[in-house]
């Protein structure tokens, strides 16, 4: 079989959403999916291979909550053993996509070009650059107002400690996800200039159609950062499925010709501390999915509430798309 090329990069799911359907209530714990870092590593690397099963090209590593001051805090471990676990997560990332490959090995490898990296074989490990108000457990990484009492210099030594610490296993793409704030985007990029070899997609968290859950509109947000070369690609994430498509179709001309991410959770809101559903179906997310390659998605998968079954689903969708496509064109 000849070796498939993609428009289309299939993302992962939500990691804390399969883990707590495998029994781990990690919802209420201060280092989220995090804590099982340290107390079932090899639990997240059997989440990421079923990603890679279900057809994921790109799966994104576990350190969204991880930092090296949460784990000191809450597991009571020195820095090298906070350390150690962040870097863990690329390793068990890099872990799941070397089983998966050893058990596809009778396949053809799967290559892309992708804008600003080149051809790669996929799959692909992205490490997960979370908000600051991710370690803060207080629910403000969905409406970004820590940035209320720290600035731009605070929120680039948090985030450079971490990217460190990820640069140094070797990755070299980076996915800087849930960000609800302009000014902290910012930051990351600013960040990410310190090392010129590396690539990464920003992708916001949005309260509606237009803007940030902090209240910056999406297009603002957006022209903020595609001014650097390291960002190769922008666009939503934990964001309403709903919202999705208006989002998109209001940056694409200040993107300067990069694709646009898309990877929502299944539509439910945080309210008063906990997550209320509004979700939609699998089948109607589906829905919205040709929109959004409409719209200049090429990076799509899904976040909270969206499992291995639903990339199974969007991954088959994806694939039928392309052969429609590809059957009109005629090429």
């Amino acid at each position: 079989m000849a070796a498939r090329n993609f428009s289309v990069v299939l993302l992962d799911g939500g990691l804390a959403t399969e883990l707590e359907c495998k029994g781990f209530a990690i919802q209420d714990d201060p280092l989220w999916s995090a804590r099982l870092l340290s107390s079932a590593p090899h639990v997240i690397k059997d989440v990421h291979k079923s990603y890679l099963a279900s057809g994921a090209d790109i799966i994104i590593t576990s350190s969204y909550q991880a930092s090296v001051p949460g784990f000191m805090k809450y597991l009571s471990v020195g820095r090298a053993e906070a350390e150690s676990l962040v870097v863990r997560t690329a390793e068990l990332a890099r872990q799941a996509v070397e089983d998966h490959l050893a058990e596809q090995a009778a396949r053809d490898p799967r290559e892309i070009e992708l804008y600003g990296i080149g051809c790669c074989s996929l799959p692909l490990v992205a490490g997960s650059i979370g908000p600051y108000g991710a370690c803060l457990h207080d629910g403000s990484e969905y409406t970004g107002s820590y940035v209320d009492t720290v600035t731009k210099e605070e929120l680039k030594e948090w985030h450079r400690q971490r990217l460190v610490l990820l640069y140094k296993t070797g990755l070299k793409l980076f996915a800087c996800e849930t960000i609800p704030v302009q000014m902290e985007a910012e930051a990351i990029v600013e960040v990410m200039s310190e090392f010129p070899d590396v690539v990464c997609w920003i992708s916001f968290s949005c309260k509606d159609g237009l803007h940030l859950c902090h209240g910056e509109t999406f297009i603002d947000a957006v022209s903020s950062v595609v001014q650097f070369r390291q960002v190769v690609a922008v666009g939503v994430n934990c964001t309403a499925p709903q919202h999705v498509e208006s989002l998109l179709k209001s940056v694409r001309s200040c993107t300067a010709g990069r694709p646009l991410v898309a990877y929502p959770n299944s539509g439910e809101e945080w309210i008063d501390s906990r997550w209320h559903s509004r979700g939609v179906s699998s089948s109607s997310f589906l829905k919205y999915l040709r929109c959004w390659i409409d719209a200049g998605a090429r990076y799509i998968g899904g976040c909270c509430r969206i499992g291995p079954k639903d990339i199974v689903d969007l991954r088959q969708a994806v694939d039928d798309i392309r052969l429609a496509d590809h059957d009109q064109s005629g090429v």
